[in-house]
């Protein structure tokens, strides 16, 4: 799995910003899904950490869920970071290179932000700042994210138009080895249609996830490969729209 250099992640989520919140329906259904696997109990005074926090959506579901929690929201993008308001605490930091100390968080959380990061190195600092015992919730995306879109693109050229996701089972095998051996995993598909391929792009690049990974097309479409797009998406239309699809992974378990 080849993953896009920090420094592009960061660009493409502080350009994001301010056009998240609208387009991120996926995003949100992610963090209720996951939501519903937050242990039935914590610490009197837990430290929770949402790691890859973007707007800062889960937040709240997190404080009603421990009202007497510390919560840190922690986010590369400092766009992302600024709209995070319902946190303890708000740093500005990489899942691959966490600034906590060990051994100091009772829950992890991170939904969709690791798609962007090596999973190894995320994994290891997961591991590294939970406490003995601590407990681990993640969402991610899996290789059957965007299917419909590089598919279409595939009509039009040769570039890679998205990243090549970890299977689930890949990355649970991952998660045992940097040492959570108990981690339960789910993987559910959602879908969301949109009416044309203008409007689908659009909300691909308000969430941040256009123009990331390496071989990736660094100009702009010119009018006829728009067009060859639009006709090759046009074959996968349903009765709702075009559709893009996203493969959610969910791990959750203890450390």
């Amino acid at each position: 799995m080849s993953t896009p250099a920090r420094h592009q992640v960061r660009q493409s989520f502080e350009r994001a910003a301010a056009t998240y919140d609208q387009a991120a329906g996926v995003q949100r259904l992610a963090c209720k899904i996951l939501a519903e696997q937050l242990p039935q109990s914590l610490s009197a005074t837990p430290r929770l950490l949402d790691a890859g926090c973007g707007t800062g959506y889960a937040l709240p579901l997190l404080q009603a869920f421990a009202p007497t929690a510390e919560v840190l929201a922690l986010d590369l993008a400092p766009a992302m970071l600024a709209r995070a308001h319902a946190a303890t605490a708000r740093i500005q930091g990489d899942l691959e290179c966490l600034p906590l100390a060990t051994a100091c968080i009772d829950l992890y959380w991170s939904s969709l932000a690791w798609q962007w990061c090596d999973p190894a190195r995320a994994l290891a600092e997961a591991r590294r700042v939970l406490r003995r015992g601590g407990h681990f919730l993640l969402c991610s995306l899996g290789p059957a994210t965007f299917t419909e879109l590089r598919q279409a693109f595939a009509a039009v050229d040769d570039y890679p138009h998205t990243l090549d996701f970890l299977a689930g089972d890949t990355l649970l095998q991952l998660a045992q080895s940097a040492g959570f051996p108990a981690l339960e995993l789910r993987c559910q598909r959602a879908t969301v249609h949109y009416p044309d391929v203008r409007h689908l792009l659009q909300a691909v690049k308000a969430v941040g996830a256009n123009q990331l990974g390496p071989g990736r097309r660094t100009g702009l479409m010119g009018r006829a490969a728009f067009s060859r797009l639009r006709t090759a998406y046009e074959t996968q239309r349903q009765a709702a729209g075009l559709p893009l699809s996203y493969d959610l992974i969910f791990l959750s378990g203890t450390a």
